[in-house]
Formats: structure tokens, C-alpha cells, sequence
């Protein structure tokens, strides 16, 4: 049972998918390589929770069975229709395989299916006889990439169904916008790029939310510095019916720790935006686990900026103050303090700094042996007091910044035992009964 931060159950982890709040309870899959920590042949791990809070491993969903998914079930998202849970995912199918290891394809010689999987109840995934494809291999270049188009999000319209994809055309990423009457066809409509942003889109999510319509994706390439690819979100224009989506000029980093890739939202039972993402891990954690999520964040947007705060059920949680860390529960602590210019926060080797008007975090000496990940980060300038609720895990440390106007989270390694703050703090952790369970 993990809590709080939802870890690999062994071996490897990447995205998350299929994100949905469906019969009463939360279904949360991800990229799954069951036999290595490390990146392979792609199958779907799936947990399930009742609180965002806590979360159970179930049995793998998907896995390669058909000729076009024989190489991996990559990234995808599921909707609930008529009772039943709807997945899509992209399947892939090398051209070419590495005869000394199945599980990569040199130069990248692959297509690319959209498949779809239906389930009557989300527990039982019948990977033999309920697969289709739904969108053939592209083979015009003037859409998108034959290989590279992936990462299908559906979601339903005012008048159908409609599915957005990752994509490239030459080196320029794009996103492709598609429509369906009922889930199972489906006719390419339009196209969005913006051309200096990176040559392949992975990852997209579109949604409304406080009257704005967001989008969230994760472009390759672009940055030079530490991770290339990186996760942005941006408020949109989107005519629905022509699926015509309108990019502005700027664009906000959906995290300033840089570590957080490929997330995916879904509406909770109260109907909040709540959003996940993979945390990178560069090397595996003593168990031998490579890769976890962050905690579930409610998505808002105030004065067109857009807001990634704790979600509250997990919030809730940390409400035993606590003295000395030692005391804290398994699934970590939570530290909160006012920040003034000049001031710092050292919590096991990790600093967070603030300078002027932004706040800076540097992993130097809690992330060693990975020179060419970034150590050190900071945020936009932010007006007016800052406020930190920084949640602390083990490898994992995530900060709230004026309760998400913000997010600076990093993954870390070997943390010390200790919070030492120049100003004065509160440390928080799960409240009593909610500690009894390892993670």
C-alpha cells in the first residue's frame, strides 16, 4: 500500500494514464517495465484508491498481444461511457528490433497505433478479445509522424467525443485533433503547432476549467540544460467544432523543479481538475524502484495564471505537529513557514532559498552522481508574501509556493535527518491511524 506518492511496485515506472474517477473510486495506470528498473517493452500497471490517498497495486492491464502493440502499450488516458471504462493508448510495433535486446529499436523504426481496450467493470482487462485499433498509422506526412504520434486523450464534447495527439512534422511538434460519434470511429479534423516550441509533442491534455480552457504537454527539445524534454501548461483558445486551438506567445513551466514529465488530469468525485506526473529518478531507490508520481494537484486558474495546489483529502492528512522528523510516518512530512528575502530552509541537504522576489532550491548535495541533471532552480518573481508547504519524502520533495501559485519539486537521494530553517517553521505529518501502514 503506498501512500501520499505513489511509487513503482517494483522495477520501472513512467507515465501516468488512464486517469479516471469511475464507480466510486480512483484508477491511476502507468507505463509499467515489470522485469527491470529501467525502460523497456511498455505494459500498463494499474493501482486503484479510494481517497487519492492512499493507493493498492493491482494486476498488470495491459500488456503486448496483438501485432500492433507486439513491442509496447504506451501512454494513454480511459473514459467512462454507458458504465463502462473506455482505454486508449498508442501500440507499437517495431520495424526493426535490436537482436540483442527485444525491448529497443534501433533508430527508431516504428509505427504507431491508436488501440483501445473495453472494460465492463475496470478490474478485469481482456487483452485477447476486446483491443481495436482505432486510428490506423498515419502515413501523411503533411498530418503528423507515422512513428511518432502518440499519447492519445479523449475526453467528451458538447457533441462528441474528441481525441487530441502528440505529433511531429519534420522537426516541429504539433498536436492532432480528432472527433467520434461513438468512441470507436474516428475522423482526423485539424492540426495546432507553434514552431519554436520543441520538434516533438508528447503527452497532451486539454481541459476547462474556472472558464479557462488549459492545455498541458510535454515538449521534446527544449531546453539544452539538464532534461531536453520538459512539461508546460498554457490557457487556450479551442473552437470545438473545427478543433481549432489558438496558442499564445507565452507559456508557464508546469513545475519549476523541471524533474515532473507526461502528466494527466481527471475531474475527482467533487468534480476538481486534479492533475499527476512522473517524477524522474536518474538511478533506482534502495529497493531497487525507478520511478513515482507526485501528489495528486488541484488544477485552477486565477487571473489567467494557473494554480497547482495539494489536493485537500491529502492536505487533510497532515495535521499531527510533530518536533523531530524522526517521529514523522513513513510517507513523510510536511514543513510550512513564511519565507523572508535572504532567508533559507535546509531539510536534509536539500536549501531552499529565498532571493528577492523568488524562491531557489539546490539539490547539489543530495543528488551527487548526476552531473548533467540540473541542480539548482528557481521560480518567476512572485509579489507580495511567500508562504512555503514543502512535503518531504524520501526521494521526493515537493514545494508549495503561496498554495500553488508555484510548484518547485525535485527528486532526491540519501537526505538527511534534520529541518533547520532561519525563520520559524511547523512540521507536520499523517495524523494518528493513518501511520500504520509501510509504504
Amino acid at each position: 500500500m503506498d501512500k501520499i506518492h505513489l511509487k513503482a511496485p517494483k522495477n520501472w515506472i513512467n507515465d501516468p494514464n488512464g486517469f479516471i474517477y469511475y464507480k466510486g473510486k480512483y484508477h491511476l495506470f502507468y507505463q509499467h517495465f515489470p522485469y527491470e528498473p529501467r525502460w523497456g517493452t511498455m505494459h500498463w500497471g494499474h493501482a486503484v484508491s479510494d481517497d487519492l490517498v492512499s493507493w493498492e497495486h493491482k494486476d498488470i492491464a495491459l500488456f503486448p498481444s496483438k501485432s500492433a502493440d507486439r513491442n509496447g502499450c504506451f501512454s494513454g488516458s480511459a473514459v467512462e461511457h454507458d458504465g463502462k471504462m473506455y482505454i486508449y493508448y498508442t501500440g507499437v510495433r517495431y520495424l526493426t528490433e535490436n537482436p540483442e535486446d527485444i525491448h529497443t529499436c534501433p533508430g527508431d523504426n516504428f509505427a504507431s497505433s491508436q488501440m483501445m481496450l473495453i472494460s465492463d467493470d475496470g478490474e478485469k482487462f481482456d487483452n485477447m478479445n476486446r483491443k481495436f485499433t482505432a486510428v490506423e498509422p498515419i502515413k501523411d506526412t503533411a498530418v503528423g509522424s507515422y512513428s511518432d504520434t502518440r499519447d492519445p486523450k479523449v475526453w467528451r464534447g458538447k457533441n462528441a467525443w474528441y481525441m487530441v495527439l502528440g505529433s511531429r512534422s519534420g522537426r516541429k511538434g504539433r498536436l492532432l485533433f480528432y472527433k467520434s460519434a461513438d468512441l470507436k470511429n474516428w475522423e482526423y479534423v485539424n492540426f495546432t503547432t507553434r514552431g519554436d516550441l520543441g520538434f516533438m509533442w508528447e503527452c497532451p491534455d486539454y481541459f476547462e476549467v474556472d472558464g479557462a480552457r488549459v492545455l498541458i504537454f510535454s515538449p521534446m527539445g527544449i531546453s539544452d540544460v539538464g532534461y531536453q524534454n520538459l512539461s508546460v501548461c498554457m490557457t487556450v483558445d479551442f473552437d470545438e467544432e473545427q478543433c481549432e486551438m489558438k496558442l499564445p506567445d507565452k507559456y508557464e513551466m508546469l513545475d519549476c523543479g523541471l524533474d515532473l514529465y507526461a502528466p494527466q488530469s481527471t475531474t475527482d468525485a467533487a468534480g476538481r481538475r486534479v492533475m499527476v506526473a512522473w517524477a524522474r529518478m536518474p538511478e533506482p531507490d534502495e529497493r531497487g524502484r525507478n520511478g513515482m508520481f507526485c501528489i495528486p494537484r488541484v488544477v485552477s486558474v486565477k487571473n489567467s495564471h494557473i494554480f497547482f495546489s495539494v489536493h485537500p483529502n491529502i492536505e487533510k492528512k497532515f495535521s499531527r505537529r510533530i518536533s523531530d522528523i524522526n517521529a514523522a510516518d513513513k510517507a513523510g512530512y510536511r514543513v510550512s513557514l513564511d519565507i523572508n528575502d535572504g532567508e533559507r530552509v535546509d531539510i536534509g541537504g536539500y536549501i531552499i532559498s529565498r532571493a528577492g522576489k523568488k524562491i531557489r532550491a539546490d539539490r547539489t548535495n543530495v543528488f551527487r552522481g548526476h552531473g548533467e541533471i540540473k541542480t539548482e532552480f528557481e521560480t518567476p518573481e512572485i509579489n507580495g508574501g511567500i508562504h512555503l508547504d514543502i512535503y518531504v519524502d524520501e526521494n521526493l520533495i515537493e514545494t508549495y509556493i503561496n498554495g500553488g501559485e508555484y510548484v518547485l519539486s525535485n527528486v532526491v537521494y540519501d537526505l538527511g535527518k534534520y529541518v533547520r530553517a532561519d525563520g520559524k517553521c511547523e512540521i507536520f505529518t499523517l495524523a494518528k491511524g493513518e501511520e500504520n501502514e509501510k509504504i
